[in-house]
Formats: C-alpha cells, structure tokens, sequence
C-alpha cells in the first residue's frame, strides 16, 4: 500500500473570501480534513484503530491563488516519526503546479486515557 493518500476538490464559492480566490484559513481546514480522512482509510491497518491524533504544528506555505470553480488535486503523506511527533505533508496542486505546501505535526494520544502514545519508529512500514 502507497502511503500517499489523495482527493481531489472542486473551489465553490464557500471556498473563496473578498479577494476573489481561495481564502488561506479554508487551506488549513483542508489540512485538517485529508489528514483525518487519510487515517480513517488505514486505522484498521494498524495497532492504533481507536487513538486519535492532535495537531501539535502547523506551517503552510501559499505559493500561487486559486479561484472559482478551479479543482484542486491535495495529497498528503506520512514523513517519518520524530521520537513522539508524526509528521505529514500536504500538498495541494491546481493544473499540476503546486498551489500550497503544508508540513504538520501530529501527536497519537489514546482515545480512553487521552495521554500521548508513543509510536514504533517502524510503524509506518507495516502500512506499505
């Protein structure tokens, strides 16, 4: 199994602000949305079905503007594990240029005792 994960979206006008393009705090919102979509489709895959992961850090990187009825093309994939962070990238392409670029960090906390779990450093490798 790859670890990229993709989807793609179509701008509506909910999408766009008073300057006629994407509005930036609808990115992070995207960010948000793949990621938890991302590890809905592979949870079951791994030891961890139940914990849910929270958002530590955030960087975004806007690159080029995208207007109405424009679709967006956004991947996302797992980097490898910073001891208890998990990092990700997100990647949002419009006409096969990338629009915006996103690098995250996550933390895995169980879901029962809301403590952070700290992950196998192979973890990811059992998902391929």
């Amino acid at each position: 199994m790859s670890l990229i994960f993709e989807k793609q979206i179509q701008v509506t006008e909910q999408h766009i602000d008073g300057n006629n393009h994407v509005n930036n705090v609808q990115y992070v919102h995207w960010v948000e949305e793949i990621a938890a979509a991302h590890w809905d489709f592979v949870k079951h895959k791994t030891e961890y079905p139940k914990d849910i992961w929270m958002l530590l850090d955030h960087h975004i990187q806007y690159k080029k503007q995208v207007y109405l009825n424009d679709i967006i093309t956004v991947k996302t994939y797992p980097k490898s594990p910073e001891g208890i962070r998990q990092p990700r990238k997100v990647e949002f392409y419009c006409n096969d240029q990338l629009v915006v670029d996103s690098t995250t960090l996550w933390v895995l906390v169980d879901a029962e005792t809301q403590k952070i779990k700290r992950l196998e450093s192979d973890w990811l490798e059992k998902l391929k």
